[in-house]
């Protein structure tokens, strides 16, 4: 398991919005939430940990992108993201202005 964390720190990149454009076309893009570590949604994504998974989205805390989202989104076009590939998926995590 720390092989799979160690591997998924390696590819945590940051995304512009333009990049996961064709990855939201293919509904492949699951937005993850702030409150979590958007490494440790990847880690049980990719062992299938199905209890954590559940629970993440029962709360909302991982869900799809929403048509106003992507509507927000498309009219910034500088807007960036933490991604992480946990194929088939694209897990982003908005970057908020501070």
């Amino acid at each position: 398991m720390s092989d799979l964390r160690a591997e998924l720190i390696e590819i945590l990149d940051e995304a512009e919005w333009e990049w996961l454009i064709p990855h939201v076309q293919r509904d492949a893009v699951i937005l993850v939430n702030l409150e979590l570590n958007l490494v440790d949604v990847g880690v049980a994504i990719a062992s299938d940990n199905i209890p954590s998974v559940e629970q993440w989205i029962d709360k909302q805390l991982i869900t799809k992108p929403t048509t106003v989202q992507v509507g927000e989104w498309n009219s910034d076009r500088s807007k960036r993201f933490n991604t992480l590939i946990v194929q088939p998926y694209v897990l982003a995590q908005e970057i908020v202005a501070a």
